[in-house]
């Protein structure tokens, strides 16, 4: 059963969604992990991708993540989301000190096709998912290995950002289209960006129906006010 599943070649709108949402899950456990915003003994060993990813035990933060997860993926099948960033907030200074940025992309002529036919606002899942499908016959396997480069990148990323020297904080940042539906519960929010930052490039990954560019930005150490 596991290797029909890995060599899948036909991804529809509803999987994609899945394997972005799972990822930006996975990412920001990893993020939130690796730069200590949360303590270690609250995470768990879980095996994803053909790696070992830490996972949140943390009730509150789960019901967070998965909130905000659930819209993302409703976003995701209207075609609304531009991208999500996690900030990392001092605690002390209040100062930005790291933006970790994910950049989605419709990346199939299917999806624009259908789209065409439709009405703002009208791309469902059952109108789109049913004709996108992935042209270039990559396999789950393929979309893994690569997703797989990205989350080793984030663990090693201790290895050239600055040492937060102060307890820290997160908040997530949703780029949607101006005309998606948004929670009244959700608030506008200025971007957090980083004067005279460092910015790191990462891997990026496609399903080929969504394409995810990722990046960090972070604040020097030595324009730090120590």
């Amino acid at each position: 059963m596991s290797s029909a599943v890995e060599n899948q070649t036909v991804i529809t709108l509803k999987g994609s969604v899945a394997i972005v949402s799972e990822f930006f899950n996975t990412a920001i456990n990893s993020i939130l992990y690796q730069r200590g915003i949360y303590q270690p003994e609250t995470f768990k060993r879980e095996s994803k991708y053909g790696l070992t990813v830490l996972t949140s035990t943390d009730e509150g933060l789960n019901s967070y993540l998965n909130q905000v997860m659930s819209q993302m993926e409703t976003w995701l099948i209207d075609g609304n989301v531009q991208r999500l960033v996690v900030v990392v907030t001092g605690l002390d200074s209040g100062e930005t000190l790291e933006r970790w940025q994910f950049n989605v992309s419709v990346d199939g002529d299917e999806t624009k096709g259908a789209s065409d036919n439709s009405q703002p606002g009208d791309e469902n899942s059952s109108g789109v998912s049913n004709v996108t499908t992935n042209k270039s016959g990559k396999s789950i396997k393929q979309i893994h290995n690569e997703i797989q480069a990205i989350i080793r990148q984030i663990t090693a990323s201790v290895t050239f950002l600055p040492l937060l020297n102060e307890p820290c904080s997160f908040d997530l940042l949703v780029y949607a289209d101006m005309d998606a539906v948004v929670p009244k519960k959700w608030q506008d929010s200025d971007p957090q960006y980083i004067m005279n930052s460092q910015e790191v490039k990462l891997r990026s990954f496609t399903t080929s129906v969504h394409k995810v560019e990722s990046m960090v930005t972070y604040k020097e150490a030595d324009e730090w006010e120590l």
